[in-house]
């Protein structure tokens, strides 16, 4: 259908490529466009098969996916990338070096270069070619389907709750609903928390470039991310933000002008002692279906810092951090979060927008200026 959102599928082994091309055609709004070996291979049949998203694998002959990356921004092709990587320290340092190259995000595989277990994942890959896929569609002024709009590839085919997702989000109007009274008012901005999920890798990298260096007031991330990533993922954020970012660590003292990014598989909370606040790491359970989860910092932060609360909460699937967000709302804090428009998938940030917890809608582009702009006004 060419309404649907065409996938270009890029790995060295015949089976991923099948197991994958599977996966794709059994959501519906998905479809593959064309399946390649490797990075060269992709490169020709990207002018015929005018994908709206890319599935790539990084590990492959002639031309890897580290070389397609830096092939594909000399050429000034926009498509965006999700792509496919292992659990290995290397591969984390390789997934991060794929994210500065241009990639919009990546999923990991579950059991290394070939992954007869990959449908494992399947919920995560097809959330971020949906969202990727369907985003830059819109950007193009191309159509993207709803679920009446469905035809079924077989009889015995259903909508996925995954596509339901993504396309009533789409169609649904928004309407916030009352706003939840305060228990004091805003005060100076003291700490700011970010919670944001898919799309979150390339947003964050938007938003921390343009923080200002004279910013004091220290900000704690939940990405949800896997672990053995959250470090080289905190360590690509530093080389491109002004501000010193870090993978937070139990005891890490909160400090102005540092960012903590949450540890993957570990929850990040703040705890307040005599000298002054640390940072705090659980294995407590899954919250919201997260760990790190969203909710939890929100809570910890709202709880530590009253009405000396930043929250921002922005493109993800789902409603972590969306609940919690009120409770930083009620206790007095500022609460922002990222639009429609520019949201990945405009989930997380548009729970929390209906149930009245976010205070004003920023746009990605805009998104670090607002931040600075509120933390640095005197209450």
């Amino acid at each position: 259908m060419a309404d649907e959102i065409s996938v270009l599928i890029v790995d060295d082994s015949a089976l991923m490529r099948n197991l994958i091309g599977r996966m794709v055609e059994d959501t519906p709004g998905l479809v593959v466009s064309e399946k390649a070996m490797n990075g060269i291979f992709a490169l020709q049949k990207i002018p015929r098969a005018n994908p709206d998203v890319i599935c790539l694998d990084l590990e492959m002959p002639e031309m890897n996916g580290i070389e397609f990356l830096k092939e594909r921004k000399k050429r000034g092709i926009d498509i965006p990338v999700v792509i496919l990587s292992s659990v290995a320290e290397k591969g984390a340092a390789i997934t991060m070096e794929a994210l500065s190259l241009g990639a919009s995000d990546f999923v990991q595989k579950p059991s290394g270069a070939i992954s007869e277990d990959i449908h494992v994942v399947k919920e995560t890959l097809i959330t971020k070619l949906l969202g990727y896929g369907g985003a830059y569609r819109k950007q193009h002024g191309k159509k993207v389907l709803m679920p009446s709009e469905y035809q079924p590839k077989t009889p015995a085919d259903k909508v996925s709750d995954i596509a339901v997702h993504f396309k009533l989000a789409a169609a649904a109007p928004v309407t916030p609903s009352q706003t939840p009274s305060r228990v004091r008012q805003p005060a100076v901005t003291e700490i700011i928390a970010i919670g944001i999920s898919t799309g979150g890798p390339d947003a964050l990298r938007v938003v921390f470039s343009k923080l200002d260096a004279d910013l004091k007031v220290p900000i704690v991330v939940v990405q949800h991310m896997p672990a053995g990533f959250t470090n080289e993922f905190a360590k690509s954020l530093d080389r491109i933000c002004p501000l010193n970012v870090k993978e937070a660590e139990d005891g890490d003292s909160i400090i102005s002008g540092r960012i903590l990014i949450a540890q993957g598989n570990k929850h990040l909370e703040l705890e307040k002692k005599v000298g002054g606040v640390v940072a705090r790491l659980s294995d407590s359970p899954l919250v919201s279906g997260h760990r790190p989860s969203a909710d939890v910092l929100f809570a910890s932060v709202a709880m530590t810092y009253s009405n000396h609360v930043l929250g921002v909460i922005m493109t993800g699937m789902g409603r972590d951090g969306a609940q919690q967000l009120g409770t930083i709302y009620r206790e007095g804090g500022i609460t922002l979060g990222q639009d429609e428009q520019s949201a990945v998938v405009y989930g997380m940030p548009r729970v929390a927008y209906e149930l009245g917890h976010v205070m004003e809608q920023v746009s990605l582009e805009n998104m670090g200026r607002r931040i600075c702009e509120v933390a640095k006004t005197p209450r």
